[in-house]
């Protein structure tokens, strides 16, 4: 049965998933990299990237497992780039570059409208300006039955919890304090909400945990 679900969500050991301050020169936040510290050496992120070698072990794994059946993105504004407000113009088209690693449907919500953005491999950001809901809706229908993958960042992906609409969730635990940023389970009771863990398996970088309803 088709998921909503969270994968390769980096998480600190003080919760957060993102540092402050994002900029162009800072993607992740300012110190936002450690958080990833986990994928960067893998196969996966190396194959992403044009390029060859990387690790191969239980963080490589759970890398590759958070590709898999996959038929649509959804992901905040903040997440997609830097630029705030209203769009100057259509320049600006992702981190990415001209392949995108997503090669399904990938929504964008926003509150200024954008025409569909179609990229390299497959990817085609569609910006969806009526909310939470429309964007699950319209992914669940380009689908096909596979999964929807809430890719962040972090206020998305609390969006969605908070309204109940994710089944799944992995995270991967790197040991690394942040002390401030974006912290993703501030305020929200995930007991409550129905999660239990299913799985935990140490990797070379990080602790990966599955959280299912």
């Amino acid at each position: 049965m088709s998921k909503v679900k969270v994968a390769a969500m980096a998480v600190s050991l003080d919760g957060f998933a993102a540092g402050p301050d994002q900029s162009l020169e800072n993607p992740l936040g300012v110190r936002g990299p450690e958080i990833m510290s986990w994928f960067f050496p893998t196969r996966i992120f190396n194959e992403m990237h044009g390029n060859g070698g990387g690790t191969t072990g239980v963080d490589n794994e759970f890398a590759g497992r958070s590709f898999v059946n996959i038929g649509a993105w959804i992901m905040g504004r903040n997440m997609f780039g830097p630029v705030r407000g209203p769009w100057p113009d259509e320049f600006w088209k992702g981190w990415w570059g001209p392949n995108p690693p997503y090669h399904v449907p990938t929504f964008v919500l926003t509150h200024h409208a954008r025409t569909p953005l179609e990229m390299e491999g497959g990817t085609k950001f569609i910006f969806v300006t009526d909310g939470i809901q429309s964007a699950l809706r319209q992914a669940k229908e380009v689908a096909g039955g596979k999964d929807v993958r809430i890719g962040g960042g972090v206020s998305t992906i609390r969006q969605y919890l908070q309204a109940g609409l994710i089944d799944e969730m992995h995270l991967a635990l790197t040991p690394v304090l942040m002390g401030k940023g974006e912290n993703l389970f501030t305020g929200l009771d995930l007991h409550a909400m129905g999660f239990k863990c299913v799985e935990r398996v140490a990797g070379e970088q990080a602790t990966h945990v599955i959280l299912k309803k």
